[in-house]
């Protein structure tokens, strides 16, 4: 099951991932999963899955839903498949495929929800990775803002959501290509390590072909409280992932 530099950890509810240097998942993932809350039987797609943490966190407690997960990069698709093999999760359909090339590949206007965590610098910013892996993770490379948010477009049936999380000099750029392709932003939450820190991410959800209205702006999401621990909030977004995780 496991091949050369993988290793396994715990989703919580018994669910285990397969993980690599290359191909793992950070603090922002598991807030996006919780973040965009799918409810039962929703229709979904999680585009630039990796090796599939956000479908394997929504499938461990959710077995009627119908997740779609979509990674141009062979590897990461590989480990997401395994992943669910391994926890015997059915309901997640891993696609090997760029997401700005799927039409005739998936349903378009069909989708309830579609969330992405995207390349978060900008193409021509920052030292690029030179392994190619990486720097398709981080960089802009191979997308764009737009690529992006005219795919979530193209998938979402009307009053579908699209939840995505980006760094907070991006959101100029993340709430300007929703609304220029018809996903009017809806809510917005920030992140910050800290009370004394700037914000380090925003999550942001949007409507397809929802009428421009006021955009709530949620608390602030704190990742520690003033002892350095886990804040009450983070601590129940991680739930049983935690409890698993750290013991």
């Amino acid at each position: 099951m496991l091949k050369k530099g993988e290793h396994f950890e715990p989703l919580g509810n018994g669910v285990e991932i397969i993980v690599s240097d290359l191909f793992h998942f950070s603090t922002d993932t598991i807030l996006l999963s919780d973040f965009a809350k799918p409810k039962s039987k929703t229709k979904a797609v999680d585009l630039g899955t990796g090796c599939g943490t956000i479908p394997l966190l929504w499938a461990r407690t959710n077995s009627a839903m119908e997740i779609n997960a979509v990674e141009i990069q062979e590897q990461g698709c590989d480990m997401a498949k395994r992943s669910a093999e391994h926890n015997n999760i059915e309901n997640i359909n891993v696609l090997n495929c760029d997401m700005k090339n799927l039409k005739g590949v998936l349903p378009f206007g069909y989708f309830d929800l579609v969330v992405c965590n995207p390349p978060y610098k900008e193409d021509g910013t920052g030292i690029k990775n030179p392994e190619n892996e990486k720097l398709i993770a981080r960089h802009e490379n191979n997308l764009s803002i737009d690529d992006i948010t005219l795919t979530a477009k193209n998938l979402l049936q009307f009053g579908g959501r699209f939840c995505l999380c980006q760094r907070p000099e991006r959101l100029v750029d993340v709430l300007s290509s929703m609304r220029k392709n018809d996903i009017e932003p809806k809510r917005l939450r920030f992140v910050q390590q800290r009370e004394s820190k700037n914000p380090k991410l925003f999550l942001v959800e949007g409507k397809r072909g929802s009428k421009p209205s006021s955009l709530i702006v949620e608390k602030t999401l704190f990742i520690e409280d003033s002892k350095g621990d886990f804040s009450q909030e983070m601590r129940e977004i991680y739930g049983a992932y935690k409890e698993a995780y750290y013991g």
